[in-house]
């Protein structure tokens, strides 16, 4: 993982994750796919982690799928990140499916800061990202069918809580590029900055600042909106309340409010 992403561990819990093979725009060769799931699985058993925010080095965020790393003769059914494009590899998805969508499995909010371009799956590890902040430059498609191929990076269960359902059809068959100032008019972007990377950093900040088990407990929350009924989110708002009210770290909440200063909560 060492020569394609660095972890540096913040004041606050705050985990500074880079991809960092910044003379290929931080393209995804088998190397580049494979740090990204010990990434994933290094932050997922991380203690005292409250935030991630996820950027790229060099000119890019990440430029996709690196085709000079494609074999020729590879198996139609195998998957560039290893293993197969049809077994699940890890938990519910395969391992290029796991690349991005095991940013949302983490249990506590990532921030991605995106700049120079993000690219087929560069796109859709952006969307894994519970906030993503956008340079207005930042050319962002989904590059997919450009190949000839679908989008298969996990960006289809990720988009749809984000773009709007014509939308995210017209990129997926056209694979228009659009900048970053257009992706957060139409939902593939939260913020746009000058500056992603500080902006990630300040918001990072802030959030490494909340109750963490009410911060995981809120995330728990939000991944469940896509899928589940009424009836069980309003069960779980239950239950995840149950789980920090009263408790010491939601007492600090409220006396670091009143006495006007910063809170020191318990992981």
């Amino acid at each position: 993982m060492k020569d394609r992403i660095s972890i540096t561990m913040l004041d606050d819990g705050i985990a500074d994750v880079r991809l960092i093979r910044a003379d290929k725009l931080n393209a995804l060769d088998p190397a580049m796919w494979e740090a990204l799931i010990e990434a994933v699985d290094t932050l997922k058993a991380m203690e005292g982690l409250r935030v991630v925010v996820l950027s790229g080095e060099g000119r890019a965020f990440c430029a996709g799928l690196d085709l000079s790393s494609l074999s020729a003769d590879r198996d139609p059914g195998a998957s560039s990140a290893g293993g197969s494009l049809s077994d699940r590899t890890k938990g519910i998805a395969n391992n290029a499916q796991y690349a991005a969508w095991g940013w949302r499995e983490i249990p506590v909010p990532v921030i991605a800061a995106v700049h120079g371009v993000a690219f087929g799956a560069g796109s859709q590890i952006m969307a894994a990202a519970d906030i993503r902040i956008v340079h207005p430059d930042t050319r962002v498609a989904i590059m997919e069918m450009r190949w000839g191929l679908v989008p298969d990076v996990a960006g289809m269960a990720l988009w749809r809580t984000q773009v709007a359902d014509d939308v995210l059809r017209e990129m997926i068959y056209t694979n228009r590029e659009f900048t970053g100032s257009e992706a957060k008019i139409l939902g593939f972007a939260t913020h746009v900055s000058d500056d992603p990377l500080a902006h990630a950093m300040d918001l990072a900040r802030t959030i490494a600042n909340k109750n963490p088990h009410a911060i995981r407990g809120a995330k728990r929350l939000c991944n469940m909106l896509a899928d589940a009924s009424d009836a069980e989110i309003l069960q779980a708002e239950s239950d995840e309340q149950v789980k920090v009210i009263r408790t010491p770290n939601q007492m600090e909440a409220v006396m670091a409010h009143m006495q006007k200063r910063k809170p020191n909560f318990a992981d």
